[in-house]
C-alpha cells in the first residue's frame, strides 16, 4: 500500500549512508544547530526569560531574519560558504507525505539507507538532513530527521495539500 503524497518540487542530493556514516553524522547535526547562531541563541534566551513578551513576535522574527541575511551578505561578501558534504546523486522530489517522498526518477536502491539534504521552500530557505531508506526505486521513508525539521516538513506538506485543494476548486 502506498502512502498518501501529494505533489510538491523539492530539490534533493543523497548518497547510500554507509558511504561515509561518521560524515554524515556529523553534518546532520551540524544542519540542525545552524540556527542557533548568536541572534538566534540571544532569542531564545530572552524569550525563555519572558522578555520579549510585549513585542511583536513577527516584527521580531522579521528583524532576527533580517540580521541573518545581513549575516549571510557578510559571508557571501567575503566569499565563505557553508562547507557542505559532496553528496553522488542530485534528485527532483515529485511527491511528499508526512513520513514519505516520491523521487521524480527512478534512482534508489529498495532498502538500502540513504543520507541527503533536503532543499526546504520556507522562509527561512536552508537545508535539512534527514536519513531515508528506499522503499523502492522511487519512493523512500525518512526514518530520522530532526524534531524541528519534522514540523516545518509536515507543515510545508499541509500548506501543498491546501494549495493543491484550492486549484482543484477552482478548476472545476
Amino acid at each position: 500500500m502506498e502512502p498518501r503524497l501529494v505533489q510538491a518540487p523539492i530539490s534533493l542530493v543523497f548518497s547510500q549512508a554507509d558511504m561515509n556514516e561518521e560524515l554524515f553524522e556529523r553534518e546532520y547535526h551540524q544542519l540542525s544547530e545552524s540556527d542557533d547562531n548568536a541572534i538566534n541563541q540571544w532569542l531564545k534566551l530572552a524569550k525563555a526569560r519572558g522578555e520579549t513578551s510585549d513585542t511583536d513576535p513577527i516584527l521580531l522574527n522579521l528583524v532576527v531574519e533580517l540580521h541573518n541575511k545581513i549575516d549571510a551578505l557578510e559571508l557571501l561578501i567575503k566569499d565563505e560558504v557553508p562547507v557542505r558534504l559532496s553528496l553522488t546523486c542530485e534528485a527532483e522530489i515529485y511527491s511528499i507525505g508526512f513520513e514519505y517522498f516520491k523521487l521524480s526518477d527512478a534512482l534508489l536502491d529498495e532498502g538500502v539507507t540513504y543520507y541527503g539534504r533536503i532543499e526546504m521552500p520556507v522562509h527561512p530557505k536552508r537545508d535539512v538532513g534527514v536519513f531515508f531508506i528506499a522503499k523502492n526505486a522511487q519512493l523512500a521513508q525518512i526514518t530520522r530527521i530532526h524534531d524541528r525539521d519534522e514540523k516545518e516538513w509536515a507543515a510545508y506538506m499541509t500548506a501543498r495539500e491546501r494549495v493543491l485543494i484550492r486549484e482543484a476548486k477552482e478548476s472545476k
